[in-house]
């Protein structure tokens, strides 16, 4: 036969699933070895940690001493995405981690990650928790899915009710939906002692209106979308020019920006997403420079 015809006739083979958490499995133990040659890696590579592109084997890879017990997995076979968020033991520090890698055939050619190190942030957020979230891990039946891009567009829907949220919501929420950012719950969670909208759950917050001081939700990206479990792993940036200082919401109360510098946030955030409404999202995230743009590229605005 040709070479052109056996090429023609050729079938390919994505990874699934369980090859995706196989090369996951591989890259988690080559990085507490510091063993970078032990991966397989595609002809090019994009690496970056915490939005700043490194050569392999930079970062992380230079003082990990250990993985913590928190496994939250994901994948997408459609495109070759696999995620998760953990703990990196760095010499007793630990930090919660969000990590994506995109496959090449069973070759990794991308890595995204972000390591919330406290002593950098300046902050803690109090109390985190970092326990199995069953939601996250059920297989959703078929009459509960929603087509991939909807699911898209409903995380998307969230990030624009985020943008200089005014009470107007463009997403659906679940009436369960909460929300954890850093290993801490952040809706429905009375006894957080920063924010008193925390007591509220994600809609309410929102439909308050609390968030007008995120002027700009931009870089959006959505490369990981599990439809099995109705997951859609989503980066962005929260970016605060730090204008805003006394505000109303939509119930007349007056508050305060809590943040009165320029200022950005980047995240990585995973949105659980049946019947057509978010129920779960879970988010790490960090400060950058403000306006600090992304090596992955993303959406504008």
């Amino acid at each position: 036969m040709p070479l052109q015809d056996a090429m023609r006739n050729a079938v390919i083979t994505l990874p699934g699933r369980q090859d995706l958490y196989a090369i996951l499995d591989s890259y988690l133990e080559a990085l507490t070895d510091r063993n970078p040659a032990a991966i397989e890696w595609a002809g090019h590579v994009r690496f970056t940690e915490n939005n700043v592109a490194l050569m392999v084997g930079d970062g992380a890879w230079n003082t990990v001493t250990g993985l913590g017990g928190y496994d939250l997995r994901f994948a997408d076979p459609q495109t070759g995405q696999v995620g998760m968020f953990g703990l990196l033991d760095e010499s007793g520090t630990v930090s919660p981690f969000a990590l994506r890698l995109g496959v090449d055939g069973q070759r990794v050619a991308e890595v995204e990650m972000i390591v919330v190190r406290d002593a950098d942030e300046g902050f803690k957020l109090p109390n985190p928790r970092f326990e199995p979230k069953p939601v996250l891990n059920e297989i959703l039946p078929d009459d509960r899915r929603v087509p991939r891009e909807r699911m898209v567009t409903i995380a998307n829907g969230y990030f624009e009710t985020l943008q200089l949220n005014d009470g107007a919501v463009f997403t659906h929420f679940h009436p369960d939906c909460n929300r954890v950012e850093n290993g801490v719950q952040t809706t429905n969670n009375p006894a957080f002692p920063l924010f008193a909208i925390a007591k509220l759950g994600c809609e309410e917050q929102m439909r308050l209106g609390n968030y007008r001081f995120d002027d700009r939700v931009r870089g959006r990206r959505f490369p990981l979308v599990d439809e099995e479990r109705g997951l859609v792993f989503a980066m962005a940036f929260i970016d605060h020019s730090g204008r805003l200082a006394d505000y109303r919401l939509t119930d007349g109360t007056m508050v305060q920006s809590p943040i009165r510098r320029p200022h950005s946030f980047y995240l990585l955030e995973l949105f659980k997403i049946a019947d057509g409404a978010i129920e779960q999202i879970e988010a790490n995230l960090i400060t950058v420079p403000y306006h600090m743009p992304s090596p992955w590229g993303g959406w504008a605005s």
